[in-house]
């Protein structure tokens, strides 16, 4: 048997070091930790090399003792663990006593450090754990921390260190995340010489967003704040139509701690489902605030994963906070409009307008042919008006939303002869309410047989007809919980595959409460004898197909596979982008739309309507500069 030898001092403290210290981003994650801790309100970093080379950390905090100095250095040695009990109520960033003792046995370590209450600073130089200095100096309150030559004296870790740019980009990140969870410290950053990162400490959240995601990014963001039993959530998230096709721009902040929690990522995402676009999702920087006893945060070595007492608890109360967010802040996108060109001519003099217009070419002007106007090869379901537009009450000047109502149910009234299927929900009455001016809506029409378009007061809207009557019918099946059904004359067969088949005659139940009534009919398949009132018969095959796909996905019924098939029910049962709708379907459409804040988006997450401003369209056309 080899014998067991106990290791050098030198090499122990390696073997720890590499638990630490993976990166230059490792020291300075650490670092900064600690100036956060020493309550600094301004840090700078400057590294080269992308840290490897060369780091610096400047903060103006409280400094370190003359006599604690070379003990800070130690294994294990802290200011803010004294017992054993502490360990459960951690409300500091670094407290293992590790960060300097692993970053001086792999680098030369340069520290300049004062205390307020002192009259000189220290200076101590330390390299591979040996001290090589210690002495008094002038120096500022706070410390600076200087690290060289990374792994100097580990050469085979070189190795595994990324290109300069990878491993500049890593200590960037860390940065980034120090700023968004404390945008009361002034944070600098910078790279071979180079200023890239700057915030300006002012406590403000949405400045320190702006500074490190940008200008388009922070636009896109709303403020969230609820506190629920014990849990307080606070900061941005945005707004649906600007989810992100990747979790890059995720954010999660645990009592001030940048940690990775599937739970905290999970509950964000689920109160953007139905509102967010399929395969996108949320941006958002989120600070959750929890008792310190109820979260252990030393479970992995870098302190990013924690685990929770209780996550039920936490996973409700970000849900809440962050649907709330989204409910109370979102509006409908606005349809953004080129800015027009600067018409030179208004800029010339008269005889630079008639040399401009000398040296035109000449262009040949050819005859136009006749517009032919074509009559559409669908049939309106309901008869059209040959009225001319400019004749009819609802273009008339200063008509009331009352008036419009009342003359289009007649025009309906005359037209019942026309045997036709109406969509639901679209046909009910008109309300008969008078509308202030401010908030009249007035059908101005509609383009390719799928776009609305209504004013209210200065702003006009396009309405995409079948995504927001699928958001419709959606929140109405949501909200009843039990669907009205309808009997088939002739039942009808579908053919399902080995788990889909056994997904679905396990919850027959749950398609009952929907408005389908399935029975099992062996042999791989069930048989339909009831469908939601609002399906048409056309369409029940393949809503149970996907259905069944659904219940299929993860094995169980939840909350997601339910809503699948709501989503799948709505869809085919909405009015169909081209479909030819009446003067009444359009003008209830549009009145259920911009009354109800919950239609903002279809069930896939695609925006339901998009606004252009008065203001926007007079600017575009000159009216105004």
């Amino acid at each position: 048997m080899p014998k067991i030898n106990v290791l050098p001092k030198s090499i122990a403290e390696l073997i720890a070091a590499g638990e630490v210290v993976e990166r230059p981003a490792s020291i300075v994650k650490e670092a900064v930790e600690n100036a956060i801790d020493a309550g600094a309100s301004h840090i700078t970093v400057e590294i080269q090399r992308g840290g490897i080379s060369y780091i610096r950390i400047t903060d103006d905090g409280c400094g370190i003792a003359a006599d604690d100095v070379p003990k800070a250095f130690l294994r294990h040695a802290t200011s803010k663990i004294g017992k054993a009990c502490d360990l459960d109520q951690i409300s500091t960033l670094g407290f293992r006593g590790e960060a300097l003792a692993a970053t001086c046995a792999v680098s030369k370590v340069e520290m300049f450090t004062k205390t307020a209450e002192e009259d000189f600073g220290t200076h101590y130089k330390i390299e591979g754990g040996e001290e090589i200095l210690h002495e008094e100096v002038g120096c500022p309150d706070g410390t600076t921390l200087i690290v060289r030559d990374l792994f100097y004296n580990t050469p085979a870790r070189m190795k595994f260190l990324k290109k300069d740019v990878s491993e500049g980009t890593t200590v960037s990140a860390i940065i980034e995340r120090q700023a968004l969870s404390n945008p009361q410290i002034a944070f600098k950053l910078i790279r071979d010489g180079k200023q890239t990162l700057s915030t300006s400490g002012d406590g403000k959240l949405t400045g320190a967003v702006y500074s490190i995601l940008g200008r388009e990014i922070s636009n896109t963001l709303i403020p969230a704040d609820l506190t629920l039993d014990g849990v307080t959530v606070s900061g941005l998230v945005c707004k649906p139509v600007a989810c992100r096709a990747s979790r890059a721009y995720q954010f999660t902040f645990l009592n001030g701690r940048y940690v990775q929690s599937g739970t905290i990522t999970a509950a964000t995402e689920q109160a953007y489902k139905n509102s967010a676009m399929v395969g996108k999702f949320p941006v958002f920087v989120l600070n959750v605030k929890i008792p310190f006893e109820t979260v252990d945060v030393n479970v992995h070595p870098a302190k990013t994963q924690v685990r929770f007492s209780d996550e039920k608890r936490v996973f409700t109360a970000v849900y809440n906070a962050v649907k709330n967010a989204i409910l109370s802040g979102d509006t409908r996108p606005q349809l953004e409009i080129n800015k027009p060109k600067t018409n030179t001519f208004l800029h010339m003099t008269t005889e630079q307008y008639r040399q401009t217009a000398v040296n035109l070419p000449a262009q040949e002007i050819k005859p136009q042919p006749k517009e032919v106007i074509k009559t559409p090869s669908e049939p309106s379901r309901l008869k059209s008006d040959n009225t001319p537009f400019f004749l009819r009450d609802e273009f008339k000047p200063n008509v009331t939303q009352k008036k419009i109502a009342v003359d289009i149910e007649k025009t309906a009234e005359e037209n019942k002869e026309t045997p036709v299927k109406t969509q639901p929900e679209l046909q009910e009455k008109t309300q008969e309410r008078e509308y202030s001016p401010k908030d009249e809506i007035k059908l101005v029409g509609e383009a390719f047989n799928t776009y609305i378009i209504v004013q209210k007061g200065d702003t006009i809207f396009l309405i995409d007809k079948h995504a927001a009557h699928e958001r419709i019918l959606f929140n109405k099946l949501k909200e009843n919980h039990v669907a009205e059904s309808q009997s088939l004359l002739v039942p009808i067969t579908v053919k399902l595959i080995g788990d889909e088949y056994t997904a679905m005659v396990s919850n027959i139940s749950l398609l009952n409460d929907y408005g389908f009534e399935v029975e099992d009919f062996g042999n791989e398949s069930v048989m339909v004898r009831a469908i939601p009132a609002m399906l048409s018969k056309e369409d029940a095959e393949s809503v149970i197909v996907e259905a069944a796909g659904s219940l299929t996905a993860k094995g169980s019924v939840d909350l997601d596979r339910i809503d699948d098939i709501l989503h799948s029910v709505a869809c085919k049962a909405a009015i169909k982008a081209g479909y030819i709708t009446s003067d009444v379907e359009k003008l209830n459409l549009a009145i259920k739309v911009l009354d109800d804040k919950d239609v903002m988006y279809c069930p896939h997450g695609r925006p339901v309507a998009f606004e252009i401003k008065k203001y926007n369209l007079e600017k575009h056309f000159g009216r105004i500069q």
